[in-house]
């Protein structure tokens, strides 16, 4: 069984040693042991570590990546949590599309001034729109009444003079 330090694990991974010992601490990831004050790591640890940047990059928290990884197990991935995931990136995707090309309608557009220009205003419309996040947004049949459902775990506002 092949053994590498923390510093060899952060190279060959690409991820800062701070970011290896934080996904220890989160149970992402588990030493093998120590070599003097280095974490020392088995060379399987590099396709879990993978797999944790691939999270990572597709928006996933790390509580959701260690719930997917579990401990040392064979690795469960809810395939409905992937898919509402790959939905939520096809909707950023055509966000950032229309920005683009909006943006590269104003830098060519001949309109006298980009407040004259209908595509800037609309522009402009849609930037002002609140974004609210699919986990904020219930809607209530035909009120569509918005609710934020952690308002209940919020902690009183202690500030505030009785």
């Amino acid at each position: 069984m092949l053994m590498m330090d923390i510093a060899e694990a952060a190279r060959r991974s690409g991820m800062a040693a701070s970011t290896l010992r934080y996904y220890e601490d989160q149970g992402l990831i588990q030493s093998t042991g120590r070599k003097g004050l280095r974490r020392i790591f088995d060379n399987d640890i590099l396709p879990r570590l993978a797999l944790i940047a691939l999270g990572r990059r597709a928006g996933f928290s790390v509580a959701e990546i260690g719930n997917m990884l579990g401990s040392d197990g064979p690795l469960h991935v809810d395939r409905d949590q992937l898919t509402t995931k790959a939905d939520s990136i096809d909707q950023t995707i055509r966000h950032l599309a229309a920005l683009r090309d909006g943006l590269r309608h104003a830098a060519v557009c001949t309109a006298p001034s980009h407040m004259e220009c209908p595509r800037f205003k609309r522009l402009l419309q849609a930037a002002l729109k609140p974004r609210l996040s699919r986990q904020t947004r219930v809607y209530r049949s035909a009120s569509l009444q918005l609710v934020r459902p952690r308002a209940a775990n919020r902690k009183p506002d202690v500030s505030a003079k009785t």
